[in-house]
């Protein structure tokens, strides 16, 4: 049996869970989601819990147990805290700003880089050389971070660029630390 999809899935208070087949319904104060999981699986609301079950154990609907039951934890998750992720900008001059909906980057290139704000993201700047991303939608918030950062990832000789606040960039000497001739 697979130890993550026979846990439970506790639902706080706020959140209110409909299952219809095998659609799932999430709302919450941060917001509504909606995911269709495989038709295989039992999903089922018990009191103030969720239950997801697998038919048999073949290596399909083992594989599928935990996936599901992490997605609607998930979902769950986000609806009731959200998540967030940030982002820092290292490298002189280099700087972001929010106008209106849009953020925007000055990032080495000759050009500012303008990136609009997708539906269910709200991205905060609240430091010239850092950008938070938050939302509902855990795998929204990390698709639009991956995006915001592939912009100017961090290159390794001077760490300048777009990284993750929790990223280690794993520094290079430069020519002048070869110790040659």
């Amino acid at each position: 049996m697979s130890r993550i999809g026979k846990m439970p899935i506790v639902i706080p208070a706020g959140v209110d869970v409909t299952i219809d087949g095998s659609t799932v319904t999430v709302k919450g104060p941060k917001g509504t989601l909606t995911r269709t999981v495989c038709s295989t699986m039992t999903v089922a609301k018990d009191g103030d819990t969720i239950v997801v079950t697998r038919p048999n154990d073949s290596k399909m609907n083992r594989s599928l147990h935990g996936l599901t039951r992490t997605l609607i934890a998930n979902m769950v998750t986000g609806v009731n805290s959200g998540y967030t992720k940030e982002l820092e900008v290292n490298g002189v001059g280099y700087r972001a700003a929010k106008e209106g909906k849009n953020l925007v980057l000055n990032i080495g290139y000759s050009h500012q880089v303008i990136v609009p704000e997708i539906d269910g993201i709200t991205i905060d700047v609240p430091a010239p050389n850092k950008i938070v991303i938050s939302g509902p939608d855990k795998q929204k918030v990390g698709q639009f971070a991956a995006e915001v950062r592939e912009k100017r990832p961090p290159e390794p000789y001077k760490g300048k660029g777009i990284k993750y606040a929790d990223e280690v960039i794993r520094r290079k000497e430069g020519k002048a630390g070869k110790g040659g001739k």
